[in-house]
């Protein structure tokens, strides 16, 4: 499913060079709900955006689905993310002016035609328990109602892979577990799940934990 080999990733600035990623080897098995902790800066987040084509790595390879992504251009990337990846981020990034339905609906535009999006949102509305927040906009709702909603723009896709980078860091514990039994609801109906967090509350639902410093992963 998810493979990487010798994966590092350097950014550069005019003065210093940043080693984000040292020789990263990971192997992440389809149906696989798979937690990466570490502290702070440890490069986390930077895997994670390098895993999902976000981010291109500096040296090593990574394979997804059978897919070389490291190899595909920019376009290339991006279509295979659109078909492929559904992401979930602390900071939700739903658009502000447009109700939950439109939010949820957005990312599918290209993959899937409007007739069938809406019908899914209404389905993944019930199934997250938002139908009730269907019209709202986004400073309408409560953190955890909009974490919720990130997880069905997530998977209007209908994605075999969700990345999502600390998907609980602004919610409180209760509403936390909740959005991660979602996650692992999604991992049960044989999907994908690598998430990142510096918390223990996904703990008990991960079939394995990785932990990183400094940009590698510690044995």
């Amino acid at each position: 499913m998810i493979k990487l080999e010798k994966v590092g990733k350097i950014f550069k600035t005019q003065y210093i060079e940043v080693k984000a990623l040292t020789d990263i080897n990971l192997e992440v098995n389809k149906g696989e709900f798979v937690v990466v902790k570490g502290p702070s800066g440890c490069g986390k987040s930077t895997l994670l955006l390098t895993i999902g084509g976000m981010l291109k790595a500096t040296t090593g390879n990574i394979i997804v689905n059978s897919n070389r992504i490291h190899k595909m251009d920019e376009r290339q990337r991006a279509k295979f993310r659109a078909e492929n990846i559904g992401f979930v981020f602390q900071m939700f990034h739903l658009v502000p002016y447009l109700n939950l339905v439109e939010n949820v609906q957005l990312p599918a535009g290209t993959v899937r035609n409007k007739s069938l999006n809406k019908l899914t949102v209404i389905e993944l509305l019930k199934r997250l328990h938002l139908t009730e927040r269907a019209k709202h906009k986004p400073l309408e709702m409560s953190a955890g109602e909009i974490q919720r909603a990130a997880i069905a723009r997530a998977l209007i896709i209908q994605p075999k892979i969700i990345l999502a980078d600390e998907p609980t860091g602004n919610l409180d514990p209760e509403n936390s577990v909740e959005v991660i039994k979602h996650l692992w609801e999604f991992k049960n109906d044989g999907g994908t799940v690598i998430m990142v967090t510096h918390g223990a509350d996904a703990d008990k639902f991960a079939d394995r934990i990785v932990q990183l410093r400094n940009g590698t992963i510690s044995k």
